[in-house]
């Protein structure tokens, strides 16, 4: 009784602004991809840009989150653990107003400057949710989770709105920045009011390299691999409904959908999954849902889309457990970061061979038969690799 009240005395040590801050900065970090998936044709088309360039824009976002999220850890010894996150907000406002402002590869340097802002976040606010909530890892990271989705599925459905009330692409996507801007100034009034841990994460942590570590390895695959099939379906979900004869706004909401079914999912699941010893049986039954809709889209594209789309969008809850296996893991906060660098770093750079590869299949074969393939085959290997992952084991 002492030990639970004990654990619940400390998982509301944190205050409500830091729990509003975490929550605004996680609605900000999919937008970035999100908002320009839902044009990507508008953009292509406007710009000249050709298959192989889309290909690559939509790969964009996994790169920058591989290789910035190895940074992440520097960054937060460097300047603490609340200013790297501060300094991610203001990388991604950067970056979100750059690359609406010139031609293709300016939108590319202007992507991979507002990503790398994502990584930084993607690595550190899972470690603020270890650090300030250590008894409630669960309910915080469904949470950040839910704003994640809410963030991503609002952009997809909103900017092609956005679109015909602005005029045109570029002031639907740059519109974003307003939004991660009065992000950066609340975590910065937290910062001032000493409600966001600023001190670094301490880093006497393990001294045998997890690269060594079949745990470790395990984690990192498995988030490899499900960021894999989550950002080739931000990617090029929209563009493969639209060759099917369907309404670029309406494939839109679709993409909108499939994120915001992120909400209540990453609120409920974790709050179950991440309280079991073993999380391989939930990792296994939310990967079924993406395999059926993978399935759905080889047979029959158009027969039932919208139910392709629920069934990608209980896919999504795969997040919210990778995070959670992160935390669950690892013994000690140290560690957590140490995991969630290696996971993220290693895990995304994987992830970004999968919206590549898809679009250069696409336009290789002139169809989605083989694109759709691929997207199967790292959705039986993210199953796999999730049951190892989810084994109640520590790095």
């Amino acid at each position: 009784m002492t030990s639970r009240l004990a654990r619940r005395h400390t998982a509301l040590t944190a205050t409500p602004l830091l729990l509003v801050g975490v929550a605004l900065a996680a609605f900000n970090l999919r937008p970035a991809v999100t908002s320009i998936a839902s044009v990507l044709g508008e953009v292509q088309g406007d710009l000249g840009a050709s298959v192989v360039w889309a290909s690559v824009l939509t790969a964009v976002p996994a790169v920058c989150f591989g290789l910035a999220a190895i940074a992440a850890p520097w960054l937060n010894r460097r300047f603490g653990l609340a200013r790297a996150i501060g300094l991610s907000l203001a990388v991604l406002t950067c970056g979100l107003l750059l690359r609406v402002v010139g031609g293709p590869w300016l939108v590319l340097g202007g992507t991979f400057v507002a990503t790398s802002g994502i990584a930084i976040g993607n690595v550190l606010i899972p470690v603020v949710v270890k650090q300030s909530f250590p008894g409630a890892v669960g309910r915080v990271t469904g949470m950040y989770t839910a704003a994640l989705a809410a963030g991503g599925g609002i952009a997809a459905a909103a900017t092609p709105a956005l679109d015909s009330l602005l005029g045109g692409w570029r002031p639907a996507v740059g519109a974003w920045a307003i939004l991660s801007a009065a992000a950066l100034i609340l975590w910065g009034v937290g910062v001032r009011h000493g409600e966001v841990p600023e001190h670094p994460v301490p880093t006497d942590g393990p001294r045998r390299s997890l690269l060594r570590n079949p745990v470790a390895w395990a984690v990192a695959g498995f988030f490899g691999m499900q960021s894999c099939s989550a950002y080739i379906l931000m990617g090029w979900l929209v563009e493969f409904f639209v060759s099917h004869g369907i309404p670029r706004t309406e494939a839109g909401l679709m993409l909108a959908l499939m994120n915001l079914m992120g909400i209540p999912l990453n609120l409920v699941i974790p709050m179950f999954a991440l309280r079991r010893p073993s999380q391989s049986g939930w990792i296994l039954a939310v990967t079924s849902a993406t395999m059926i809709a993978t399935v759905g889209l080889w047979v029959a594209p158009t027969a039932a889309p919208w139910l392709w789309t629920v069934l990608f969008g209980v896919g999504t809850a795969t997040l919210p457990i990778a995070l959670g296996v992160v935390a669950l893991r690892a013994r000690a906060t140290a560690e957590t970061a140490a995991l969630s660098a290696m996971s993220q770093g290693f895990g995304y750079l994987i992830a970004a061979t999968g919206p590549l590869a898809f679009g250069v299949l696409h336009a290789v074969s002139a169809g989605w038969k083989l694109p759709i393939l691929l997207l199967g085959a790292v959705t039986l290997i993210q199953g796999a690799l999730g049951w190892v992952a989810g084994r109640p084991r520590v790095i």
